[in-house]
Formats: structure tokens, C-alpha cells, sequence
């Protein structure tokens, strides 16, 4: 949630803050604070972000977090905020903050280089950085691989981080204001001052440096306020759920400091609330102040309001024991045990909870060409199969395919239609809402009779041919490829065959190329008994690993390449959590080797400027037929002429090029056979379109 004015008032006055060394004890983390703040804390932010993010860089500061609390004897558990829950209340703030984020989004790719452009990056233009599309995936990948204890709560997880530590009695870490109202009786450490890089003391002593707020502590130094009534302190103050304007009546009437800064209000307000022993006393002073005809409507909102802050009574010491969740607003809302139980192992994403029941999605914002239709058109197909799954879409109904952005049919409730669900996304650079319909179910699925419930005894090969036909791909194309590497091939090839404007050829070999260094890092760094890595293989990880420290000469931002990966990030995204709804009919891929955006952006370039500059891994002939066998498969979904746009004229640099190279050529230089073959089929016509 979040009170606005609140931590900036808290910093200030520094004894609020006392010193703390961190050890010896269990730390329940705010999931999703912890994510955002490991993002940008992390090198991925100081290598250019707009191009899509740098998963690897990422998931190493995540390690090495988990790995300085392991040093000091910290036993963390991590909880992650689910869904929006059933009221959805927090609608309109998640609506502010996406608009936020697209301005944010849109200075990001107007920027150009120096440091101009560095400022408006770190700035965000003046509104909240968007994390990278699957910078959240790659983070639940990386606690899953560690081995530590996490649960995705059903909805916003403030209540049960509270309810949480006090159980154990341990701290909270978060940045999230609200843990300044929270009564956490281990008390709560901001992010901001949990100095885990600075590790201190010797071994068998070491500690991480944090500053510890205690709300006892705060209560105290103004006049005593009770127990209960920091909530009611928040919902005055306004947060996401309530507008401080509807008690502007109830402040002008106690006079308190309306005009002298955001500072003495919160002050005057503290003080105010000291006279009181009771919250209820203390609401019904405040509703003096409002109209009559007005005040059971506020009184149930401010009821409501303070709720938020009492500290769940889930007890989730049965889940990390046993595996139990008991949500009752998930069995209020009909959802499927076997569904719940995925979801709070993070098996299921976020978005899959909010569409089966809300039956709408916030649809991430990405560093886009705002000019084109939203990157996340490409995957609507997807998108429309997971909706039918979700929520039932009858055999053979049709479903309306149109992008966001052209209105689809409004929700009906006729029973031959298919459901339908709201889409926040784009339109340009302006937030708007589009329905679209799910799309008709197989029936070879769901034998005229599906249901959510009884998806997970559908059997496997059912379940993965509803996966491949999606995608448009047969499983003997993906054979020839390792399991991990399979979803990402059979993406790749939706993609390719979806995209709009197409995929240049020079951008898909820059994509496959950076899939290829992925693997090449996996079996030169992680010793598998499975994976010989040869001495081929080491130096040309040495030599990449070279290649990717020499500094570009031109570092300009490339936006319509910036699009076509974004393209591509919506399309992993939505087979992956199609994949994850169908209980994993193909093996999950390792994100942090797969998306580089750094890396997707220089081979680009380099591919774009210099074709027969093709493939950076040919002293590895395990990698150079990887890519050659990624390439063919690829190219095997579209019609041979795809990639062959003949112009009638020819630019006079791409004649240049030609030359040059035919030049080389005769000049008696070694060309790997790999690449001699792809400049004479691909690149001797190729038109480069800017």
C-alpha cells in the first residue's frame, strides 16, 4: 500500500531509526520490495535497461543477497504479493501507477545517448521505472533454485509479512511505508539501510549493518498515541485504498497544520490522535467533522482502511511445514486447490489469479516504439488460450482476435459466447482498457466437457499438444534440442510468424545467437556429469567473453529493435505461464540465461553493420551447430522466401558491403564453412530495413 509523506518523515527524524546488527535470526522479506530493489541495485541498471533487461546480472545480485544472509546466520523467508484480490480495491492506484510507468516508458525510448539520456533513464521521467517484463519469473526462479523458503500469498502479502513476524518474532524487511504502521514486534528494517553488501565482523560473528524502526518506540514520542491507532493515522493520511481529499472537512474543522508542509500535518495529526485511549473514540471525532448523510459511508471506509493494517491470522507455519495454504477468499472465490496450491508454491503467476477472478489484467508497460501497437498484441493468441482455459470457453465458439487497442465486444452473458476479459494495456502512449474474448477450447481437451478443476488430470500428451498447437509447432521440429531449451525454440517460432512489423533476419540471428551464448556459459560454468565441455568450448567462451568487453563504437539506441525483442519478451512470457496453467508439459528454461537485452542489442548491431561477422562461437563446433540447427528450425515455420525482400535499388553503403565482402572472399581468407554458406544464402540479397 503505502503512505504518502510517511518514510521521507520518519528519515528525517533519525531516532526513529535505531541501529541494528542483523544475525542470528529469522528475516521475513517483503518478496516483491526485495525484487524491485535487487533490480536496480544490481549492474543490469547500469548496463541500459531500455533494452529489455539483463537477467543474468540479476539473478547474481539475488544470489549474492541470499548468499551475505547466509554468511551472518540469517534464516530468510520470503513472501510475495499474489493477485489483486476479489474487491479489488486497488484498481484505481494500479491504474495511476501504469500510467506512470508509460510516461516513464516513453521518455526511456525518446532518450538519446550521454548523460542526459543517463539522467532520464534513472529519473524514469519523472514517474516509477517499470522492472523488466520477466524480471519477476527470474527472481522466483532464483529462490527455487536456492532452496529458500517463499510463499506467493493470495493477494497484497503486507498483512501476512506482519501476521508472519510476529509469529516468530523476528523482523520484517521491506520499503514499504506501511510497515511504519504495522505493530511488527520484531521490528521493521528498511531496504534502504539494510547494508548487505557490507558485511561486517569475523567469522562466527558476522552481522549485516541495518537501522531497525520500532513502533512502540514512535508512538511514544508523541504523547503516547495508542496502541490501534496508527491505522487510522494512515487512512487519514490516505494511502492506496483511501483519498486523503474525502477528510479534508475532518482537518480544516481540528485546524491542524494544513498549509506548512506535508511534515507538520502528519505531526499535528499524531498529536491530535494522543488524546485518545480507544480507535473507536477516536473515529467518531473524526466523523463529528463529516455530513451527516455522509458519515456510516465513512465510517465503513475508514473501518475497512484500518483492517488492512491488523496482521493476518493465516498461519503459514503450515504451509512452510506441511504445504497448506488456507485462504478463505480463495475458496470465496471458487478457485480450484489444485490451482491455490500452484499458486503459493509460485508455480502460476499472478496475472493467471487476477483473470480467473477478476476477469481483467494489467498487461506489463515495456520500453516500446509507442508509435506501434502495444508489443503485447503479438501474444494475444496466447493470451485468448489461457483465458479460455481459465474460465471455460466453450467448444467451438469464436473468438474476436482483434489487437488491443480496437475495441473488442463488450462482456456479455449470453452462454454460447465465449467469456471475456479486460485488458489494460497500451494504446500508443495512453492506458486504455480492451475487452477480448477467450478462445474455444480443443475438443480433443476437454471431450465437450472441460473444467478448470479437472485440468490436471488431463493427460500429459493432451496437455502438451494444446501447448504446441498454440504455438504452432510439432514436437519432432523440438526433439533435436535439450528439454530446458524446448519452450523457448517452439516461442521463438510463434514469435517469428506473429510478429508485426516481421522480424528482420539480421535481428532473429541476433536473438539465437544470444540463446546460444546462454548455453555455451551453462556447460563452460556450471559442471554437469551430462555435458562434456570440450577445450573448444572454453576458448570460446574466453573469446566471447572478450568480445562482449570491447566497447561499442556506436551506442545509439536502436527503438524499432528495442520493439521486435519486447515482441518477443510478451511471447516468452505468455508460453510461459500457458506452459505453468497446463502443469508443465515442457521443462521450464533458466531465464537468466536466456534474455540479455545488452547482449540481444550489441549482436544486433554488429549483425545489422557487419553480416559476415555472423557467429561469435565458431571455435566451438558443439555451439556452432546449436545455432546453425536453432536457425533452420526457426526459419522452418515461415516460407522459404520470409526473409528475401529484393529492392529495386540498392542503398550505396549495402553496395559497399557486398563488395567488401567479395573482396575478403578472394583475398584467400579462412570463412568458417557455417558462416561462408550463411553470407552466400542469406545476406548476399538481404535488404536491411531501418
Amino acid at each position: 500500500m503505502g503512505v504518502p509523506g510517511l518514510s521521507s518523515f520518519v528519515e528525517k527524524r533519525g531516532a526513529f531509526l535505531a541501529e541494528r546488527r542483523v544475525r542470528d535470526t529469522k528475516l521475513v522479506i517483503d518478496g516483491s520490495s526485495l525484487c524491485y530493489q535487487l533490480y536496480f541495485s544490481s549492474s543490469a541498471a547500469a548496463d541500459d535497461f531500455r533494452r529489455g533487461g539483463d537477467y543474468a546480472s540479476f539473478s547474481s545480485c539475488a544470489r549474492s543477497f541470499f548468499a551475505a544472509l547466509r554468511a551472518c546466520r540469517v534464516a530468510p523467508c520470503v513472501l510475495l504479493d499474489g493477485g489483486r484480490g476479489p474487491p479489488d480495491r486497488k484498481r484505481r492506484e494500479l491504474a495511476r501507477r501504469a500510467r506512470q510507468r508509460l510516461e516513464a516508458a516513453r521518455e526511456l525510448g525518446r532518450a538519446g545517448s550521454g548523460a542526459a539520456a543517463d539522467r532520464k533513464r534513472r529519473s524514469g521521467g519523472g514517474g516509477a521505472l517499470p522492472l523488466p517484463l520477466l524480471a519477476r519469473d527470474a527472481f522466483v526462479q532464483v529462490l527455487r533454485a536456492l532452496g529458500v523458503p517463499f510463499v506467493q500469498c493470495f493477494a497484497e502479502a503486507d498483512r501476512e509479512l506482519a501476521g508472519l513476524a510476529n509469529r516468530w518474532g523476528c523482523p520484517v524487511l521491506s520499503l514499504d511505508s506501511d510497515f511504519y504502521v504495522f505493530e511488527v514486534a520484531g521490528g521493521y528494517l528498511p531496504l534502504s539501510h539494510f547494508q548487505w553488501r557490507g558485511v561486517r565482523g569475523e567469522d562466527g560473528g558476522r552481522y549485516v549493518p541495518a537501522r531497525c524502526f520500532c513502533a512502540e518506540s514512535f508512538r511514544g514520542h508523541f504523547g503516547h498515541v495508542g496502541r490501534g491507532l496508527l491505522p487510522l493515522f494512515a487512512a487519514l493520511n490516505g494511502n492506496d485504498y483511501v483519498d486523503a481529499a474525502a477528510f479534508e472537512a475532518f482537518f480544516g474543522g481540528v485546524r491542524l497544520p494544513a498549509k506548512r508542509g506535508k511534515d507538520a500535518r502528519l505531526q499535528g495529526l499524531l498529536r491530535w490522535l494522543s488524546q485518545f485511549a480507544e480507535p473507536a473514540e477516536a473515529v467518531d471525532n473524526v466523523l463529528k467533522h463529516v455530513k451527516k448523510q455522509r458519515r456510516e459511508e465513512m465510517r465503513e471506509l475508514l473501518r475497512a482502511a484500518m483492517e488492512d493494517y491488523a496482521p493476518s491470522d493465516v498461519n503459514l507455519d503450515d504451509f512452510f511445514r506441511d504445504g497448506r495454504y488456507e485462504c478463505e477468499d480463495a475458496k470465496k472465490a471458487g478457485v480450484p486447490a489444485w490451482v491455490h496450491d500452484a499458486f503459493a508454491r509460485g508455480e502460476l503467476a499472478p496475472l493467471l489469479i487476477d483473470v480467473f477472478i477478476l476477469r481483467s489484467t494489467f498487461l506489463h508497460v515495456q520500453v516500446e516504439n509507442m508509435q506501434r501497437p502495444s508489443a503485447h498484441s503479438t501474444a494475444l493468441p496466447i493470451r485468448q488460450v489461457i483465458y479460455g482455459l481459465l474460465l471455460g470457453a466453450p467448444p467451438g465458439a469464436q473468438a474476436n482476435t482483434s489487437p488491443p487497442g480496437a475495441q473488442a465486444a463488450s462482456p456479455t452473458k449470453e452462454s454460447n459466447k465465449p467469456p471475456v476479459v479486460c485488458e489494460f494495456d497500451r494504446l500508443q502512449s495512453t492506458l486504455k482498457k480492451t475487452y477480448v474474448q477467450a478462445a474455444s477450447l480443443p475438443a480433443d481437451l476437454c471431450d465437450g466437457h472441460f473444467s478448470l478443476d479437472k485440468l490436471i488430470e488431463v493427460p500429459m500428451s493432451r496437455r502438451q499438444m494444446t501447448l504446441l498447437e498454440t504455438l504452432g509447432v510439432k514436437m519432432s521440429s523440438l526433439e533435436p534440442f535439450p528439454s530446458h531449451l524446448q519452450l523457448p525454440v517452439a516461442v521463438t517460432c510463434y514469435w517469428i510468424c506473429h510478429s508485426e512489423p516481421k522480424v528482420k533476419l539480421h535481428q532473429l540471428k541476433a536473438l539465437l545467437l544470444m540463446i546460444v551464448s546462454g548455453e555455451l556459459h551453462r556447460i563452460t560454468n556450471d559442471p554437469d556429469p551430462t555435458v562434456l565441455c570440450t577445450e573448444d568450448d572454453r576458448i570460446a567462451y574466453n573469446v566471447f567473453l572478450e568480445w562482449k568487453e570491447k566497447k561499442l563504437q556506436n551506442k545509439d539506441f536502436d527503438l524499432d529493435a528495442a520493439h521486435g525483442f519486447c515482441q518477443w519478451q510478451c511471447c516468452l512470457q505468455m508460453g510461459l505461464y500457458l506452459n505453468q496453467l497446463l502443469c508443465t508439459p515442457l521443462p521450464e528454461p533458466d531465464l537468466s540465461r536466456l534474455y540479455s537485452g545488452t547482449l540481444a542489442h550489441r549482436l544486433h548491431q554488429e549483425l545489422k553493420s557487419t553480416p559476415s561477422v555472423e557467429n561469435p562461437f565458431n571455435l566451438s563446433p558443439k555451439m556452432t551447430q546449436l545455432y546453425q540447427v536453432l536457425l533452420n528450425t526457426v526459419e522452418s515455420a515461415v516460407p522459404p522466401d520470409f526473409f528475401q525482400k529484393m529492392t529495386k535499388t540498392k542503398s550505396k553503403s549495402c553496395k559497399k558491403k557486398k563488395a567488401s565482402n567479395k573482396k575478403k572472399e578472394a583475398s584467400g581468407r579462412a570463412v568458417p564453412e557455417t558462416q561462408r554458406s550463411c553470407n552466400v544464402n542469406r545476406f548476399a540479397s538481404l535488404r536491411v530495413d531501418d
